[in-house]
């Protein structure tokens, strides 16, 4: 009995697809961008106020430097780019009516989800720029995520996070409990150990500032108060052995792609 030719298998010149990756966030998923107000072409003002005193003078000079955007919403972060002159900017976001708001604005933003979109984009850029916060991932999934933006970095590279601080006694503990999809708190420590440990380096610590709106007397107010407010907690960390810098409600780092 002669026995039936083998099939050849040939290989396939087209690119692998990444796999889907079901997140652990049931309601606010990482990849999306949901702090947006319900008017939410009244957030662009808000928004690039709070973005240019926290962000600008953390990216590089080089107005043509390449900076991908995840978690983009409705686009405020890549409108506070553009507008300072930033060319090569793209912002991504999984929710399909919020990119689509964006582009109304006439801003360089698409669909797409956040592990699947970096998956085999190696070298490609020159600063990458989360715009939800790390917290609605799970620890495993933060280091998975940051450790493909390191490889998405060209070397030198730099990638700014931001997470809710557990340091704050005031709301800390709120901040983790008000939303199931907030799966842990950071402080200044453990936010330099995860980026650490995604094989970041330069890890450079800083508060976001909440209040930057300086046409508003009231805001002058709230920037009073929580200063000194910030300053007695360090006395009492002080007291309790510990050094606490950062006491901010929501912390931020920078850090360095080797």
């Amino acid at each position: 009995m002669s026995s039936m030719p083998r099939a050849q298998v040939v290989p396939s010149s087209a690119p692998a697809v990444p796999q889907r990756r079901t997140l652990a966030a049931r309601l606010e998923p990482f990849d999306s961008y949901w702090q947006a107000p319900k008017d939410i072409d009244a957030g662009f003002k808000s928004f690039t106020a709070y973005y240019k005193a926290n962000y600008l003078g953390r990216l590089p000079a080089d107005r043509n430097a390449s900076i991908l955007v995840v978690s983009c919403g409705p686009g405020y972060l890549v409108h506070m780019l553009r507008e300072h002159g930033y060319r090569n900017v793209l912002g991504i976001d999984s929710d399909a009516t919020k990119v689509e708001h964006a582009r109304r604005h006439g801003l360089p933003c698409e669909t797409a989800r956040a592990f699947e979109f970096l998956e085999g984009r190696e070298n490609a850029y020159d600063v990458i720029l989360p715009e939800q916060e790390l917290n609605h991932l799970t620890l495993d999934e933060t280091i998975d995520f940051l450790r493909l933006c390191r490889r998405a970095l060209r070397p030198g590279g730099r990638i700014v996070v931001y997470a809710m601080n557990g340091a704050n006694p005031f709301v800390g503990s709120e901040n983790l409990s008000h939303n199931i999809d907030h799966f842990y708190n950071v402080t200044e420590y453990s936010l330099q150990q995860i980026l650490e440990l995604s094989g970041f380096a330069d890890v450079r610590v800083f508060p976001l500032k909440l209040y930057v709106f300086w046409r508003n007397p009231l805001n002058y107010v709230g920037l009073a108060v929580t200063t000194v407010l910030e300053l007695l907690l360090r006395a009492v960390f002080v007291l309790y052995g510990k050094k606490v810098r950062v006491l901010s409600k929501k912390i931020a780092a920078s850090a360095v792609a080797p």
